[in-house]
């Protein structure tokens, strides 16, 4: 044994930890990270501490790169401010770092890196994109708007701004940020399309019938063509019963975009409910068409079938619906 430890001191020298490095970069650039962590593990308790420092940045670009952003945030952060300020390594670590934390939702963490490469990398949407979210997430609005404006190339204080602000916020569910951004996009542009038909979303999203009704009708008279609003207005129709209201709504989403599956689901709801079941079973289909996955399509349309008495096809569809389950319908 003492042999053995000897002779693997006097192997490892400095060209073969020069190696590892070079052939763990290799792998990363060629889409294995995983066989990176492993190449690197092999020089883990090297003395150098500029191999330890290499060492380090590689990995945790490696475990980033493996869809591992905690990891990757664990690794890079005693280590990022070690590397020569200005210097690649020193950029490279500070980017992965502030994506990988944007990831992990360390959103605060990410917000410093990411500032540091805009200095250095103005231009890279990426990395803006993933600093608006960041700010967004730590509620800076004005911040993230500017950021976003710039994105965009839009004034910073423009209607457009808020509007494309506001959009970010409710795809993050952000929506208590929505609101007022919204508002203050209307008062700089009251025909801003797009801007009330969010309004209508989120109040819908929230079950405030009576305002997404009020909200998608402005949307409409500021942009009668929207077939996403006509499916909105349709949508809040339903949840009230109005269902010849909601089969007329939607059918007009329907001529306008006839490749959206939503409008068609909402249709077979609204058939269903009329007792139609033939009209209702090819509006689900036409869905399916659209969306193969979409599982609330394959569920009504199992309903349907069980409704009918057709007992074999309605469990095919309700064994469909079962494997698209998502973790937040479990």
């Amino acid at each position: 044994m003492i042999v053995l430890a000897v002779l693997v001191v006097t192997l490892w020298t400095p060209q073969t930890a020069a190696t590892t490095l070079a052939e763990a970069r290799r792998l990363i650039n060629a889409g294995q990270p995983a066989q990176a962590i492993e190449q690197l593990k092999t020089i883990a308790g090297d003395q150098d501490q500029a191999v330890q420092l290499q060492a380090s940045l590689l990995l945790g670009i490696a475990h980033y790169h493996a869809d591992d952003p905690a990891k990757a945030v664990e690794v890079l952060t005693p280590i990022v401010d070690h590397l020569p300020r200005d210097s690649i390594e020193r950029r490279e670590a500070e980017q992965v770092l502030g994506l990988a934390a944007v990831v992990a939702g360390r959103y605060a963490e990410a917000v410093p890196r990411l500032e540091a490469t805009r200095r250095w990398a103005p231009e890279n949407m990426q990395l803006a994109y993933a600093l608006a979210q960041a700010y967004l997430q730590t509620r800076q609005v004005d911040a993230a708007r500017a950021v976003l404006a710039d994105l965009f190339k839009v004034a910073p204080q423009s209607a457009a701004a808020h509007l494309i602000a506001a959009q970010m916020m409710t795809r993050l569910e952000l929506d208590s940020l929505a609101e007022p951004e919204l508002a203050r996009a209307l008062e700089k542009d009251p025909r801003l399309p797009s801007a009330n038909l969010l309004l209508g979303q989120i109040a819908l999203f929230r079950g405030r019938i009576p305002d997404a009704i009020a909200f998608t009708t402005r949307e409409l008279a500021i942009n009668p063509a929207s077939a996403m609003a006509f499916s909105q207005l349709g949508d809040a129709y339903v949840r009230q019963a109005q269902w010849d209201d909601a089969i007329a709504t939607l059918q007009k989403s329907i001529w306008l975009n006839p490749y959206y599956s939503a409008p068609y689901i909402l249709m077979g709801r609204a058939y269903m409910k009329k007792a139609q079941p033939a009209v209702a079973e090819g509006m689900l289909r036409r869905a399916i068409e659209f969306d193969p996955n979409n599982r609330a399509a394959h569920y009504l349309l199992a309903q349907l079938l069980q409704q009918t008495g057709r007992e074999e096809d309605a469990k095919r569809e309700f064994e469909i619906a079962e494997r698209l389950r998502g973790p937040r319908d479990r």
